[in-house]
């Protein structure tokens, strides 16, 4: 058995550094580019709706990070959690504006993330 030496597993055992990566089932992913938020990011605009960065054009990345306009927003969600939030299960910014708790979810994300 060899170790990796880039991740410490064993070649063939868990190692995946030599894997060509994953295509994405979703298109925009192969299109979206971001300084500071990734494709899993769930952002919260200030009408408390949650959208996924280059899922819909409905804002841009400065928009977001412009402290003025009241975006929150969760780097690393629990999986699954884009398909609870609802009103009765808010989901909490935990970055940038964390009074904001999305309560609905962005029609056009949804439908880019089914695609």
């Amino acid at each position: 058995m060899t170790e990796c030496e880039k991740c410490g597993l064993i070649v063939g055992l868990g190692c995946a550094c030599n894997l060509a990566p994953a295509v994405s089932r979703r298109p925009y992913e192969s299109t979206y580019r971001s300084a500071r938020f990734g494709p899993g990011t769930l952002l919260i605009s200030s009408r408390n709706m949650a959208h996924i960065p280059g899922a819909c054009e409905h804002m841009t990345e400065e928009q977001v990070l412009n402290p003025e306009n009241g975006w929150g927003w969760i780097p690393n969600p629990d999986p699954g959690l884009w398909n609870r939030i609802s009103a009765s299960h808010p989901a909490q910014a935990t970055e940038g504006d964390t009074s904001r708790a999305a309560k609905v979810r962005c029609k056009d994300c949804a439908a880019n993330l089914a695609s």
